[in-house]
């Protein structure tokens, strides 16, 4: 799914919202997560999972191109865990259909 097929699905599924308002909705969410992650924070979504930085410490590297060696710095990566009733929806034991089910032959 891409953003714009969950906007259209918000608004479908809320008849009293024009697109556009769903897609501020939207807009506004990802805004606030991506704010609270370029502060440090950890953003958890019960049911859904936890979005939070991982720091990558500064190593030594290579230039694959010239076999020279450098230095690469410090950088932050945001990172995912998914959340226990997730997990279960997604491995077929929280009411959904059984997981071999989705399996093809």
């Amino acid at each position: 799914m891409i953003k714009s097929e969950l906007i259209s699905r918000i608004a479908e599924q809320n008849p009293h919202l024009y697109v556009k308002d769903a897609e501020k909705v939207v807009n506004a969410i990802f805004d606030e997560i991506v704010v609270a992650l370029a502060r440090g924070d950890r953003v958890e979504m019960r049911g859904f999972g936890i979005f939070f930085v991982r720091i990558w410490s500064p190593r030594p590297g290579r230039n694959p191109k010239t076999g020279e060696s450098i230095n690469v710095p410090e950088t932050n990566h945001v990172a995912f865990k998914i959340g226990r009733e997730m997990h279960a929806r997604l491995n077929g034991t929280l009411g959904s259909a059984p997981r071999a089910a989705f399996h093809k032959p």
